[in-house]
This record gives structure tokens, C-alpha cells and sequence, in this order.
């Protein structure tokens, strides 16, 4: 399959100081489809080196669940975070050549100066869009990833509604399409959202199914909810900003998480979408109890200051 591309477009194509170019396809294909678009954040001097080792670490001493970093060369695509190895953040910067880095600053916003950024660029895919964000959202978050060359992020799906841009060094991801059921079957959705972020499974005899597509400064992509993903960074240095924003459509996550446990005990649940009445009863049960006892224990963990979320 021939990967996709689209020419980054000129500053100025973004008029009235904006940050995001126009494009018919946000509103056609927001959260449908994954698409490129271009933007004008190339060499913005927030997101050059030194200035993101203050950011991190800022957000180390503020918020230290809100930084992730790991290490490590020929990184296996299917490879899980836990697995990885973490060296001090300092050497993850001052290596970042030859270290094999991968760092995310997760709440990135919560510094005024990159807040500044990520609101003007929410509120221009809203107008993009034609959505109210703040009426559709629950948490949202402006990550930034910093990768060494030729690092491979690995196979993921994400519950984030997510763009993506390239600022700085190239690298191409490879999309994967929710709808194919042999690429994401239900079983690992339902793992997903019920209990395990990393349950999303790399599989290599599928690869050919992946819709490739290259991501340079000054363009992004756009990757809707549960759309799996992996990326492989060119032999250069690579920063990239997610505007990202989870949902408040708990009603998706319920019922996937009833049909996790529903399966558990031995039955073959519906999967999403089939029956109104049946989903909302599944809705309904996860809101009397799997959502309270979810909600108290990542609150414990937060205080303890144990969550670290890595995507």
C-alpha cells in the first residue's frame, strides 16, 4: 500500500494568526476516519530542546504521573510499556541521539505558555469540526512526545480522540482500521476499557492492512478513538504535540466493560450498537458499580501518586 501524504502548507495558508489550515475533511471525517492535515507549529520555539527539558522537568516536580519515559533500541512493535526500560530523565534528554528515548509530557496546558498553544488549537478544530468540545469532553490534554531516531513507538489503541502534529523530524504511522474485527476483536476492546490499557495486540501477518502515512513539520493526522496505531521515527529527533480529549460518552466504555465481564462468566455478549434496550442495561449496571469503584481507586492511586498514564 502506497503511503499517504499531504504537502505541509505555507504559515500564512492559516489566516488570522491561526495554527491549523483549513480542510473539508474535519468535518467529514472527525472521528471516523483517520486524515492529514496541515499546520503551521514547525520550529515553534516552545517545543525545541532545551525549552521541553524545562517542561519536563517542571511537570517531574509538579505532576510526576504526568511525565512517562523509557529507553531502549530495536523496540519490537507488539512490545508493552511495562517492558521497557527507564533510565534517569536527564540521560533520556541528553541522549536522546543515541539512547533509543521515547518521553511524554502528559497536561502540558497546565504551564501558561503551552496552554496558550493547545487552546487556540482546540478551539480551531472545534470551529473545524463544527462541534462544541467543551459540551463533548471529559479530560482533555495536550501531550508531547520526544522520540530518538529511528525509534518505533509501539502498537497501541488509544481512548483519546486525537491530533496529532509533527513539529519537529519525520517519521511515518501506520493506521489500522477498528472496524476489522480479525485486527481488534471485541475480546481486546472489552480487555481495553474493563481492565488493561495495553490490551491492543500487535499482529504482524495483518501489517499489510495498515494504512501508512507520513508525518513531516508542519502537517498532523488525525486518529479517532480506538483506532490502533504504531509509529516509526526516521533517523532524525522527533517532537510532536497531541490535542487530544477524551469523551464523555462513558456509554461505549460501559458496555464494553459489561461484555468483558459478561464473557468472563461464560456467556457471549452482543457487542456494541446492536440493540438499544440491551445496551442500555449494560450502561446502567457499569454505572451502579463498575464506574464508582473504577473512579475511588485512581483516585487513591493519584493521591498516592502511583497512576502514570502513558497514552
Amino acid at each position: 500500500m502506497s503511503t499517504a501524504t499531504v504537502t505541509p502548507a505555507p504559515a500564512q495558508a492559516a489566516a488570522g494568526g491561526q495554527h491549523i489550515v483549513p480542510s473539508r475533511a474535519f468535518p467529514e471525517k472527525f472521528n471516523k476516519y483517520p486524515f492529514l492535515f496541515s499546520h503551521n507549529l514547525a520550529n515553534h520555539p516552545l517545543f525545541t530542546l532545551p525549552r521541553l527539558m524545562e517542561l519536563a522537568l517542571e511537570t517531574r516536580a509538579k505532576r510526576p504521573q504526568e511525565l512517562y519515559y523509557d529507553a531502549g533500541h530495536n523496540v519490537a512493535i507488539g512490545a508493552k510499556w511495562n517492558e521497557l526500560e527507564r533510565p534517569p530523565l536527564e540521560e533520556a534528554f541528553e541522549k536522546i541521539e543515541t539512547a533509543g528515548s521515547w518521553i511524554t509530557i502528559h497536561q502540558a496546558q497546565l504551564n501558561p505558555e503551552y496552554g496558550e498553544v493547545f487552546n487556540g488549537c482546540m478551539r480551531e478544530f472545534e470551529g473545524l469540526t463544527g462541534l462544541d468540545f467543551k459540551k463533548m469532553m471529559r479530560v482533555e490534554d495536550a501531550l508531547i512526545f520526544i522520540t530518538s531516531p529511528n525509534r518505533t513507538t509501539t502498537y497501541h489503541i488509544d481512548r483519546e480522540c486525537n491530533f496529532l502534529l509533527q513539529i519537529r523530524g519525520e517519521k511515518t504511522i501506520y493506521l489500522f482500521d477498528q472496524r476489522d474485527k480479525e485486527v481488534v476483536p471485541e475480546t481486546e476492546l472489552e480487555k481495553f476499557w474493563a481492565v488493561d490499557k495495553n490490551a491492543g495486540t500487535y499482529k504482524p501477518e495483518l501489517q499489510g492492512r495498515a494504512k501508512p502515512m507520513r508525518l513531516v513539520p508542519g502537517n498532523g493526522v488525525h486518529i479517532p478513538i480506538n483506532d490502533p496505531h504504531w509509529l516509526q521515527n526516521d533517523n532524525n529527533v522527533s517532537v510532536s504535540l497531541s490535542v487530544n480529549f477524551t469523551l464523555k460518552d462513558s456509554e461505549r466504555a460501559n458496555i464494553y466493560r459489561a461484555n468483558y465481564f459478561l464473557r468472563k462468566a461464560g456467556l457471549k455478549p452482543a457487542p456494541p450498537f446492536r440493540s438499544p434496550i440491551t445496551d442500555g442495561l449494560k450502561n446502567a449496571m457499569m454505572n451502579a458499580s463498575y464506574v464508582p469503584a473504577r473512579s475511588a481507586i485512581r483516585t487513591l492511586r493519584r493521591l498516592r501518586g502511583q497512576e502514570t498514564r502513558t497514552s
